[in-house]
């Protein structure tokens, strides 16, 4: 089995490491080489390589995951002249990115007639998830091609959910991702009342944690809200993407959402502010002002 992993981002070369340390024989391609040089030193694995030449990667794989940063960029790599053909018949194409509904469609007829097999299968977690092998994997699709590729996903994943139809796994990621970036702009605006009060930050975090509302989440993020210079998880831009898709899914759903339109305009605000590139959690920031 040869998997190719499209996009040298922080959840792919997760991903890589934890193929390559299983033996697993894994191709990690990004369109620039300095990502990749650094990877090649963290994955010393004999299973490991690099590429830079996606036409001949595919023609080599069995498995492709698609991670990059949006359905955008997926359908052009993907789509690009000649790309598909290049790909063994007996390939599966899986994408892991968050793309929003539109972009399984697309790719699941284009790859359903060149012969080939597509998945959507977005997931919840982090890097620390697929570290522990406790990533969540949404995958929609032909069921065959689900079953085939869930053994080298169970290698960095808890469970892989079978949701039907491609363009389902989409779905469902958006719906976790609401009350993701949902509740990340309550704990921001949480801490900014109780320290706004005159209660420091630390114990404010000591009381939500032992609170009826300490979800896995709110533990995991505490260095990044309590320690502004913490490791970036999930850039604040990338939660405006994802709350825009949330928003136009609804719309298209004729859904009356309360909640996105206030996320999405408080992350927003964040952007503007010059806080894109900061992780999730300081949103705190713009309520601290």
């Amino acid at each position: 089995m040869h998997v190719l992993i499209v996009g040298a981002g922080k959840m792919g070369s997760a991903i890589a490491k934890e193929l390559a340390a299983d033996g697993v024989t894994t191709t990690m391609w990004n369109r620039t080489s300095e990502k990749l040089d650094a990877l090649k030193s963290e994955i010393s694995s004999p299973s490991f390589s690099t590429s830079t030449d996606l036409t001949s990667s595919v023609a080599a794989a069995d498995i492709i995951i698609t991670l990059l940063t949006s359905g955008k960029i997926v359908e052009e790599v993907l789509l690009a002249p000649g790309l598909l053909d290049a790909c063994k018949k007996s390939a599966i194409i899986v994408d892991m990115s968050t793309s929003g509904v539109d972009t399984p469609h697309i790719l699941n007829k284009a790859i359903t007639a060149a012969g080939l097999r597509f998945v959507d299968a977005p997931v919840s977690g982090s890097m620390a998830t697929i570290a522990s092998h406790q990533l969540l994997v949404m995958a929609s699709g032909e069921a065959s091609a689900i079953d085939e590729v869930t053994p080298v996903l169970m290698k960095f994943s808890k469970k892989v959910a079978n949701l039907g139809a491609a363009g389902n796994g989409q779905v469902m990621k958006l719906a976790v991702n609401l009350i993701v970036h949902s509740l990340s702009a309550a704990i921001a605006e949480s801490l900014a009342i109780a320290t706004k009060g005159g209660i420091a930050i630390e114990s404010a975090y000591d009381i939500l944690e032992e609170s009826v509302v300490a979800a896995p989440f709110l533990k995991y993020k505490r260095g990044a809200f309590t320690n502004p210079e913490s490791p970036v998880a999930m850039r604040i831009d990338t939660v405006v993407k994802d709350m825009n898709l949330i928003a136009a899914l609804g719309d298209q759903l004729g859904l009356p959402l309360v909640a996105t339109p206030a996320v999405l305009q408080a992350y927003t605000e964040a952007v503007t502010q010059g806080l894109a590139d900061r992780d999730m959690a300081r949103l705190l920031e713009i309520f601290q002002k």
